[in-house]
């Protein structure tokens, strides 16, 4: 079968070799399946380049979340969907999900959503559940708030844009140039703001007379944190989910004091470990809430497997919108 492999720590498309290698084989616990679509997330490239918290063995294969369809069956998944089911899963790394087939534990996968097409469902799992956690469990999102969310036309951005739509807040959208804007605004954004053009802050504060925003989402870190501080509202909640901008803030807990707002940290990974549970549940709200079309992973690329170092790349150089998804 083929499969991207990464022998040497680089630039994705450097360093990204599409190889032939033989079919896996389910261990204990786990499932074979044939993958029918590959979401690409930014920490695909921090992988590539050894920029990811998880240090995965050379060589390895990318992709940290799929859909397929279950082939085979390694001994103890007695309760794991059987062979046939569609599922979005998580494979565990070196082997992951930019190949042909792969294996996931049997324990990562969940029956993909029936209103999502294959494409729709790879893209569904980790930035839908990392959005549903930073806003419902993290930052307790309400109805009627304002909700900032920064690379609002990106994978996670979009997702979060959605999900607080369905919340019921309002939400500003943040993006760069205008072709992004205008993505943001079909995704529902109430109020769109481009940081090239515009002032951030006296954007949001014109927009919440000048209270500021309740809730900032923010995977993008550096100039958009600090940009976040002087613009969120008393008692407001700013959820970190990531440093896509390569540079970690340090926050001011002095400003933090003087302006009664938290800083809420979000690993959605750690869920996984500590709270399993939590995890099934958010897949069933979600599973619904596609269902009914309150939520609808934006899928802006759809490419055959002989390009995906070159989609990898365009992640990380952040010219895409919405989600770049691997269709082998």
């Amino acid at each position: 079968m083929k499969a991207w492999r990464v022998h040497s720590n680089g630039e994705p498309r450097e360093v990204m070799r599409l190889e032939d290698i033989p079919d896996p084989e389910p261990g204990p616990g786990e499932l074979l399946v044939r993958v029918r679509a590959a979401n690409v997330n930014f920490p695909d490239a921090l992988l590539c380049r050894g920029e990811y918290q998880v240090k995965p063995p050379l060589p390895f294969t990318p992709g940290v979340e799929l859909c397929g369809e279950v082939l085979a069956a390694g001994e103890g998944t007695q309760d794991a969907p059987a062979a046939g089911t569609r599922i979005i899963a998580q494979p565990a790394l070196p082997a992951g999900g930019f190949a042909e087939r792969t294996v996931v534990p049997a324990a990562s996968a969940r029956k993909a959503p029936e209103a999502l097409d294959d494409a729709e469902a790879a893209a569904l799992h980790i930035g839908y559940q990392t959005g549903w956690f930073g806003l419902h469990r993290r930052a307790r999102l309400q109805p009627g708030e304002t909700l900032l969310v920064h690379a609002a036309a990106g994978g996670v951005g979009s997702a979060a844009v959605q999900l607080g739509k369905a919340a019921g807040a309002r939400v500003i959208g943040v993006v760069g140039g205008p072709a992004k804007a205008e993505t943001a605004r079909e995704l529902g954004c109430d109020i769109v703001v481009d940081r090239r053009q515009d002032d951030i802050v006296a954007a949001v504060k014109e927009a919440t007379d000048g209270r500021g925003a309740d809730v900032v989402y923010d995977p993008v870190g550096g100039d958009a944190y600090a940009k976040s501080v002087k613009c969120i509202a008393f008692e407001g909640r700013i959820v970190v989910v990531g440093f896509a901008s390569g540079a970690v803030p340090t926050p001011g807990l002095n400003h933090a004091l003087i302006k009664n707002y938290a800083i809420l940290g979000l690993h959605w990974g750690l869920y996984n470990a500590k709270d399993p549970a939590a995890v099934d549940a958010c897949h069933q709200e979600l599973s619904a809430l596609a269902a009914d079309g309150a939520v609808k992973p934006l899928v802006s690329e759809r490419v055959p497997l002989e390009e995906g170092a070159a989609a990898v790349q365009r992640v990380f150089d952040g010219i895409t919108t919405g989600r770049v998804v691997i269709e082998p």
